[in-house]
């Protein structure tokens, strides 16, 4: 690797990107780039991720034991009853359907995101906090220009960004609309925020002013956190799962969160089958893969057959616990964001986050909006006032690494809802079973199978969707790439040093070289 390179960084904004990017110029490992990236998402990403949600950080030291950062949403120790409680449907229109959420302050979950910022920091980072908050500052302070993308997902979600008229300030244009792509979006007091948290810390939004702002939002206008809620937040760091995947490990999120533990099912029943023969997108391989998704779906329906087949397939003696766990869980998964990053020395960190949609409702004086986790019907089918009190909610997010026994490895993950896991799973056989450059395993057309359906993205061979009818009860042939098929930016290192990241274009990814300016 030449002396010259810093890191690689991969993620779904330039200026998430070039954050982590001034981080690692500035002599921050990878760690610190992480953080600084998750911050400006806050900023340039606001529809995927905010102060006021949480995720998930796979830190793969290298020198040392991997590990997961769980800093995702925790329900509320108190549950308000239904008729104090302020919650409501909205509908967004997806173009070939319509999904309907749940809003408003009372389906706010404890958020997590600031308390993992510093825990990460305290136990992996090299600069000081504000150091590496910076670039979220200046961004916020200076603005960000739409992309194409995000003004995409504001149209998507306009009624919760604009529902409000402190929120439409922020997020509206003049004319009442939402944001269009290239609109210059400032978020002053979140930059306010960001550089109050670089100088005093975490306490400020768990035990401070931020604290209070929070829960006097809560009590009058119908929310569940409370003080104690935010005060007893606590990072838990997990030891990931890990399974071997023909001549490499996969790290990744483990239980109680699902994602991980489905990725490592899919790929422990794709492991049965010599892949050497197969050329990627022939009928042989997309049929593989076809049952292999459809069995993953088939398993987490099926509790009861979870134990087996998880199991025989992937995790021996451990398996019926770890399932037993992923049972019980209760899984989030809506709008999210990854951002992988590699430094020089060989650091690794992937990260996943997620606000939900967001509750329409910002912190006052802040410019966060908190989450409306408590408001997803796939955590909450009964609706958003009969959700578990004080519980760790599940998610599908699953930042990933994969490493050969040759010393190459990668870092990546998606957002996506239930497609992450199916994404995840075909860039990891792209990587290690097609042997694809890093931008050509990201880009390749994807299959996602879900409830007796299978969708295929544009690029298979036209004879794909035929070939594979007598399998599900529909097909359904997409036209070229989308951002349903998920984002997995991901980043990899060859086994002399050498660096590459791959920014999924699905969700306007980026991937940026960092060297010395």
């Amino acid at each position: 690797m030449t002396p010259d390179i810093h890191g690689c960084v991969a993620a779904g904004h330039p200026v998430t990107a070039e954050a982590a990017a001034c981080v690692l110029r500035a002599g921050g490992n990878a760690f610190d780039a992480a953080l600084a990236a998750v911050a400006a998402a806050c900023v340039a990403e606001s529809v995927l991720a905010s102060p006021g949600g949480g995720g998930f950080l796979l830190a793969r030291p290298a020198d040392g034991p991997a590990r997961v950062f769980d800093f995702f949403v925790h329900t509320p120790r108190v549950r308000r009853p239904e008729a104090e409680s302020s919650a409501h449907p909205i509908v967004t229109d997806w173009g070939t359907t319509q999904q309907e959420f749940q809003i408003g302050i009372g389906t706010a979950a404890t958020p997590g995101l600031v308390r993992g910022l510093f825990a990460v920091h305290a136990a992996l980072g090299r600069l000081a906090m504000p150091q590496v908050l910076a670039p979220a500052v200046r961004a916020a302070h200076e603005g960000v220009a739409v992309t194409p993308f995000q003004a995409y997902l504001m149209t998507l979600v306009a009624p919760i960004y604009l529902g409000e008229p402190d929120a439409r300030a922020l997020f509206g244009n003049p004319d009442g609309g939402s944001r269009n792509c290239g609109d210059h979006m400032r978020n002053p007091e979140l930059g306010d925020l960001f550089e109050q948290l670089g100088r005093d810390g975490e306490r400020l939004f768990y035990e401070g002013e931020v604290a209070a702002a929070i829960v006097e939002q809560c009590r009058a206008r119908g929310g569940h956190i409370t003080r104690d809620d935010l005060a007893s937040y606590r990072v838990r760091v997990r030891e990931p799962l890990t399974l071997r995947y023909r001549d490499a490990t996969l790290i990744t999120n483990p239980p109680p969160s699902a994602g991980g533990t489905l990725i490592a099912f899919g790929l422990g029943l794709l492991a049965r089958v010599p892949m050497h023969d197969l050329s990627f997108g022939s009928g042989e391989h997309l049929a593989l893969l076809a049952r292999v998704l459809a069995r993953t779906v088939d398993a987490r329906a099926a509790h009861s057959n979870l134990d087996a087949l998880l199991s025989e397939a992937v995790l021996g003696e451990h398996g019926a616990s770890l399932l037993r766990e992923l049972a019980a869980a209760r899984t989030a998964h809506r709008g999210t964001t990854h951002i992988s990053v590699i430094d020089r020395e060989g650091n690794a960190a992937a990260v996943t986050l997620s606000n939900g949609e967001g509750c329409g409702s910002l912190i006052p004086g802040t410019g966060v909006m908190l989450n409306n986790m408590l408001g997803e019907d796939d955590v909450n089918p009964a609706g958003p006032h009969a959700w578990p009190q004080d519980v760790r909610l599940s998610s599908m997010m699953a930042p990933t690494a994969i490493a050969r026994d040759d010393g190459w490895f990668a870092v990546t993950g998606s957002g996506g809802s239930k497609r992450i896991r199916s994404a995840i799973l075909q860039v990891i056989s792209n990587l290690v079973d097609f042997a694809m450059p890093i931008a050509e395993a990201v880009a390749a057309p994807r299959m996602h199978a879900d409830a007796g359906q299978l969708n295929l993205e544009g690029g298979f061979p036209d004879a794909a969707p035929a070939g594979l009818a007598a399998l599900f009860e529909r097909v359904i042939a997409w036209e070229g790439r989308n951002m349903y098929f998920g984002g997995c930016h991901t980043v990899t290192r060859a086994p002399d040093g050498r660096l590459a990241g791959a920014g999924d274009p699905r969700r306007d990814g980026i991937s940026l070289d960092v060297t010395p300016r």
